[in-house]
């Protein structure tokens, strides 16, 4: 007979690992599935990032008392910590506690998921049947496990956004994508050799480019002849400029200090309102064909880095009825809170269970992955989510329905989120 879990859990990061800790206080069985070889497998890949969120607001109350069981040494929780650090000080530790251990599998990648018996359009008796899920091992051999509940908390960003403005890549940007990198490549060590000395096309203005950015300056300082593009899709340049050089937040007052800097001297070129419309490959390097205000040119690079957000990968949950907002593409119950043209991080409210259903009962989307399109996510919002969740799952619809979330002072600035 085969074993049927209270709740799968898909992820093992921040907010899937306070899941398992929250569904375990809640007297729930359950079983993290992740795709790495190890907790926090996306985090590391920007483990030289620091976060702009002190770690007072990164600790789920549930996991750390569990942390606390096993000695654990509290970091400053007035520091930001690198995504490395999170890992290592927080998630690592918690992950390999007794509490947590033996619930949690790796090298589990979920392709699919499903109600038993029933593919997508089979209603008959559909609430009562347990979900079936698929992974696939480091063998690439494929498993299936039974559950009463699924919480997929696998977060974006396996699921960059290309270059294109309308959501697709442009021509020649598949082709050359050996020079191309998305997200927040390590410029000043890992990648140090594929940026220095070498000109540089950076396409974003949220934080992920900020981050690259203020690298990219860095290594041009010890390096002179790098060479920096930096390209915002906007027109409005106080997000990076304006708001970071008044802001609250130390890391963004100093990308706003550098980025002034940089321009000033020459030494970082920006083109706003930039629309990347082609990318070949020449004796000179990378053209990059694009309009920047309006006006028609090109320039030639060597490296192009695509930090343009991300979006969630919909792929494995097509057996699934989902309950999403078209445009957002977050729950509908949270699409209008989280919607970036309307909130940002700081102004989206508390919301848990009730908000986050769908059609298939029991089946919740969190953390990152949960706001869909919109980039206004905090640790703290996902947190709350998977503490309402599993109480729901547990029976407990008081606590379920109660908001229990609270915000730092600084994330009611416009650019806080993290």
């Amino acid at each position: 007979m085969n074993t049927v879990f209270d709740v799968v859990i898909i992820g093992a990061g921040p907010v899937g690992i306070a899941a398992a800790a929250h569904a375990k206080n809640n007297g729930l069985v359950p079983l993290v599935l992740e795709k790495g070889v190890t907790v926090g497998n996306a985090i590391k890949e920007w483990g030289h990032v620091r976060l702009f969120t002190k770690w007072s607001y990164l600790i789920d109350k549930e996991v750390e008392k569990i942390l606390n069981h096993q000695g654990w040494k509290m970091p400053n929780l007035d520091e930001a910590p690198t995504g490395k650090e999170l890992v290592d000080q927080y998630l690592a530790p918690a992950a390999n506690a007794v509490e947590l251990s033996k619930y949690i599998r790796y090298n589990a990648e979920v392709i699919a998921i499903a109600k038993e018996g029933h593919s997508k359009h089979t209603t008959q008796d559909r609430n009562e049947k347990n979900f079936v899920i698929h992974y696939r091992d480091a063998e690439q051999d494929v498993h299936i496990i039974h559950s009463k509940a699924v919480i997929d908390a696998s977060g974006t960003w396996s699921s960059p956004n290309p270059i294109g403005r309308d959501g697709l890549p442009v021509p020649g940007e598949t082709k050359n994508s050996d020079a191309i990198a998305y997200g927040i490549p390590d410029v000043l060590d890992k990648a140090r050799d594929d940026y220095q000395g070498k000109t540089t096309l950076l396409i974003g203005g949220g934080h992920s480019a900020i981050n690259v950015g203020l690298n990219l300056i860095e290594l041009q300082n010890s390096a002179p002849d790098t060479k920096i593009y930096w390209g915002l899709r906007g027109k409005n340049l106080d997000k990076l400029l304006g708001s970071g050089i008044n802001d609250k937040v130390p890391a963004r007052l100093k990308l706003g200090r550098a980025a002034q800097s940089a321009i000033d001297s020459g030494k970082l070129t920006l083109l706003s309102d930039l629309n990347v419309k082609q990318i070949s490959r020449e004796a000179k390097g990378l053209k990059v064909s694009l309009t920047s205000n309006g006006c028609g040119s090109h320039i030639y690079v060597d490296k192009i880095i695509v930090a343009t957000g991300f979006k969630p990968d919909l792929h494995m949950l097509r057996e699934i009825r989902l309950n999403l907002d078209e445009v957002v593409e977050a729950p509908r119950g949270i699409a209008s809170m989280v919607d970036p043209n309307a909130h940002n991080c700081g102004s989206v409210p508390g919301h848990g269970a009730k908000e986050l259903v769908h059609i298939d009962n029991n089946f919740y989307i969190v953390g990152m992955k949960s706001y869909g399109r919109a980039p206004s996510f905090l640790m703290l919002h996902g947190y709350e989510q998977v503490r309402s969740i599993t109480a729901k799952l547990a029976g407990d619809e008081m606590s379920a329905n109660e908001i229990r979330l609270t915000f730092p002072d600084s994330v009611t600035n416009k650019q806080s989120c993290c």
